[in-house]
């Protein structure tokens, strides 16, 4: 099978990541929005799960992962629910990882464990494994991170494709981990980052279409008018099965879910306040013989490190001219 990325190219996919890529659980990434919410305030803001996934898995295949890496960075997102972070600020999750919670059950209630068994796979050795190059702990470079950084801005029209194919020719790998061999890669690295968790997570737009929805879910689960289980599926089957429900505090809820709204960033008088985790970077770059942190060698990184750190620990505070907003059920 021939995968046709728009970020890394075409590249061949067959045997056991084929057949896990024509799996269910892999196939319904193509209805979950990375980006929650968003897609619904915003229809540009749409790249999905099913991307990102795929993407995950080619940049470890480009970087000359093991195959068995390449199914973890394939499946790391399976257990997303749909909307994927919303249901976090539903449950009151500040690590925002409600789906690492369930990733066994839902891996165990799958086809998944069948097809790993058939290749040879041993399903222990695939999840219980520290992978170096797909996922690492923020500051430094992983595929996880670098994927949705250049996937989301790529997309959104921040970063152009050739920026992006400049600056994956800067990774280097080091006992099996990514780094940088360029001060210039690391800083256009942490900008871009920065306008990902900070313009676009933290933007006004983004910050209300993920209340609206949050409320919206917490009322009904709540009220019992779903189930957690219901959440398992695709974002539009969520939306499809919430107009269904007859009950007019929800459907009050529901109406305020678009992004006909102007918003405007205040420090007082607002509406909403919503912060999420923090998420910092600051790679690793090889400095003669040395890794050395970016920000050691670049104030400009260190400064955008201190400004971001200091805007997601405030979050964002928006007021929201929208009449819908005055009603609360």
């Amino acid at each position: 099978m021939i995968v046709s990325d728009s970020v890394y190219g075409q590249y061949v996919v067959e045997g056991v990541l084929e057949e896990l890529m024509l799996s269910k659980p892999v196939q319904r990434l193509k209805g979950v929005h990375q980006g929650g919410a968003s897609y619904l305030v915003n229809e540009k803001w749409n790249v999905t799960r099913f991307d990102h996934s795929v993407g995950v898995m080619l940049l470890i295949m480009k970087l000359g992962g093991s195959l068995e890496e390449q199914i973890a960075g394939l499946l790391h997102d399976v257990s997303h629910t749909a909307f994927s972070h919303v249901i976090d600020f539903v449950l009151d999750c500040e690590e925002e990882d409600y789906h690492e919670k369930i990733y066994e059950q839902i891996i165990m209630n799958s086809e998944i464990p069948f097809i790993l068994k058939r290749y040879g796979f041993q399903l222990e050795a695939i999840f219980d494994s520290e992978w170096k190059l797909l996922e690492r702990s923020a500051p430094e470079l992983c595929a996880d991170r670098v994927d949705y950084t250049l996937r989301d801005m790529y997309h959104y029209g921040n970063i152009t494709l050739e920026s992006v194919t400049d600056f994956l020719e800067h990774i280097i790998i080091v006992d099996g981990r990514m780094y940088l061999d360029d001060l210039e890669a690391a800083e256009w690295f942490v900008e871009t980052y920065y306008g990902e968790v900070i313009d676009f997570f933290m933007d006004p737009l983004n910050i209300y279409g993920y209340d609206a929805l949050a409320r919206t879910l917490k009322w009904a689960l709540d009220k019992k008018l779903i189930g957690l289980d219901d959440l398992l599926g695709e974002d539009e089957e969520v939306m499809l099965l919430l107009h269904a429900i007859e009950d007019d505090d929800l459907k009050k809820l529901l109406k305020r879910i678009h992004g006909n709204v102007k918003l405007y960033e205040v420090q007082t008088d607002y509406d909403l306040h919503r912060k999420t985790k923090v998420r910092l970077i600051d790679p690793s770059v090889m400095h003669g013989s040395q890794l050395v942190r970016a920000s050691n060698l670049s104030k400009k990184v260190k400064t955008m490190g201190n400004e971001a750190c200091e805007k997601a620990t405030r979050g964002m505070y928006v007021k929201v001219m929208d009449p819908r907003m005055n009603s609360h059920p």
